[in-house]
């Protein structure tokens, strides 16, 4: 059984994109109850692979990167990286995730290499972003 989760129409998930229970995506930045905001909603983006966790929030307007990992309860108030480890209130980049969803043994920045434990792909941080080879 799936946990419902509501997709505001200004919200589109690519394929393979997980949604834990009870996590939230926003589509207002300043909502009031008396005003109609309709044309203010901002377009949120949940690209390829990307996980969030059971009671995250997404504010409206964001990219999430392919293969990102949200953690349980984080905040996204900012576009996340490709294959991002965030987590927190405001969420913060802690580390990076593989495509199978493993841990990657890299640094936050500069450069690094490192392999999924589950499938042996490799992966390369180079400029703050994660290639794969």
């Amino acid at each position: 059984m799936r946990a419902p989760v509501s997709t505001p129409y200004s919200v589109t998930l690519e394929d393979d994109v997980f949604c834990g229970p009870s996590m939230v995506f926003t589509n207002v930045i300043n909502p009031r109850s008396a005003d109609n905001r309709k044309e203010e909603y901002r377009r949120t983006l949940v690209k390829q692979g990307a996980t969030i966790g059971a009671n995250a929030t997404i504010l409206c307007g964001m990219t999430l990167g392919e293969y990102c990992f949200i953690g349980a309860g984080a905040v996204i108030t900012r576009d996340v990286k490709p294959y991002a480890l965030m987590a927190g209130v405001p969420a913060r980049q802690i580390g990076w995730m593989s495509a199978h969803g493993e841990r990657l043994d890299l640094p936050l920045e500069g450069e690094g290499q490192a392999r999924c434990f589950a499938t042996g792909q490799r992966y390369r941080l180079v400029d703050g972003r994660i290639a794969t080879s």
